[in-house]
């Protein structure tokens, strides 16, 4: 089971649309898959079409017992989801985004997904560094750092890789940067295009490729609930998550054979 969190540090760079277009990958590709939604917002959630039982991930949170996940862990809505399963997000785990966490507070969602067998964990982080964006990259294998081609990325992914350096360090010895997502590019846009020659002169071969260009077709279909892939026009956008995911693949394999 390989763990991924999906982070950025401000609201609107589109980092749930990430996780979605990476489940609709996964879930083509026939992975068993769980979306942990983090984010007290539930968009992840609402978008993946589950219906919440009445709890959600910070239940999970307080209580890591199989019994919890057992109860909180719903399936997808989307049509032909099969094994796409969603540990929905609520305003009420707002509660537990404690900017001083640390710890012992920061393992339970490592403990709660050790007890799970996936093929794939996609962790939708809040856009912040307080404690449920730390407890979710102490449970991940990978973090993506989602950043939009625009003049505050790299202070934004330096911020983000020296968070996941000292979790390392400190509490996740097997934390790594898995890269950046640059989302949202529009070609036309020169200063789009200047931003993103920065992050990879800055970053080297951390900006992941493809870049993600802004389609409206991501917006049509979070708004119908549906998979990217059930919308008329978004074949480009398909692939383009079907190569990130095929990134998230050589991970896997790199990680089974140092287990081995």
């Amino acid at each position: 089971m390989v763990v991924i969190s999906v982070c950025s540090l401000k609201g609107g760079v589109g980092k749930t649309s990430v996780v979605l277009g990476l489940a609709d990958a996964a879930m083509r590709k026939g992975l068993a898959t769980l979306v942990v939604d983090l984010d007290p917002q539930g968009d992840a959630t609402y978008a993946l079409g589950a219906k919440a039982t009445g709890s959600a991930s910070g239940d999970v949170l307080e209580s890591p017992k199989r019994k919890v996940l057992e109860q909180t862990i719903v399936a997808s809505g989307w049509e032909g989801a099969g094994e796409l399963h969603v540990l929905p997000g609520a305003p009420s785990t707002a509660a537990l985004d404690r900017p001083d966490a640390e710890g012992e507070s920061l393992h339970t969602l490592r403990k709660a997904l050790g007890k799970l067998d996936y093929d794939l964990v996609l962790i939708d982080a809040p856009p912040s560094l307080s404690g449920l964006t730390r407890s979710a990259l102490v449970a991940s294998d990978r973090a993506i750092v989602v950043a939009e081609p625009g003049a505050f990325a790299v202070n934004a992914a330096n911020r983000l890789f020296a968070a996941i350096d000292d979790l390392r360090r400190r509490e996740a010895g097997g934390l790594q940067p898995l890269g950046i997502v640059v989302n949202r590019f529009r070609p036309s846009v020169r200063e789009h295009a200047e931003q993103v020659k920065v992050l990879e002169r800055t970053f080297g071969p951390l900006v992941l490729s493809p870049v993600l260009a802004d389609r409206a077709v991501v917006q049509r279909a979070q708004g119908a609930r549906q998979p990217l892939s059930a919308i008329a026009g978004s074949a480009p956008m398909t692939d383009a998550y079907d190569a990130l995911l095929s990134r998230i693949g050589r991970t896997a394999k790199a990680l089974r054979r140092r287990t081995s």
